[in-house]
């Protein structure tokens, strides 16, 4: 049928390595290394990634110590599936791990890059400026 919506999946699962590393250089987030990714992607709290024929166009990850402290990263959507409600359907599904899971109190925080933030309200994300900022230190072995 022409002008149908392509037929998305959604998978309550981390990406591949692969997947993880290829999805975050198209929509525009920095590289990870392969070897910094099958370190990483076991220590998934909740994985969430969309296909379409089988192959993986978005994902998400919370990551965190399951009980005090969560973090939203790697929301990353292939700028080929943009525009159609995928990153909400992420979030959507990251979020009802958060509501089902997280103990009383638990603080989810995240980092919104440029008009990101702007998804991230609509789940009831806040800036925390000015009482605090985000901070970060990235690690160069170069």
């Amino acid at each position: 049928m022409s002008g149908a919506e392509p037929d998305y999946t959604l998978h309550r699962e981390a990406p591949s390595v692969d997947d993880y590393c290829r999805l975050r250089v198209i929509s525009g987030l920095s590289p990870k290394s392969r070897e910094a990714a099958l370190i990483g992607l076991p220590n998934t709290v909740c994985g969430v990634t969309v296909t379409l024929d089988g192959k993986a166009v978005g994902m998400g990850r919370i990551v965190g110590d399951r009980g005090c402290f969560y973090q939203v990263v790697d929301i990353a959507v292939d700028p080929a599936h943009q525009a159609r409600g995928l990153g909400k359907k992420i979030m959507a599904a990251l979020m009802d791990y958060v509501a089902a899971e997280a103990p009383d109190g638990a603080y989810i925080s995240l980092i919104a890059d440029g008009p990101a933030k702007h998804l991230y309200a609509k789940f009831g994300f806040k800036p925390v400026t000015p009482e605090s900022i985000g901070m970060a230190f990235r690690v160069s072995r170069t």
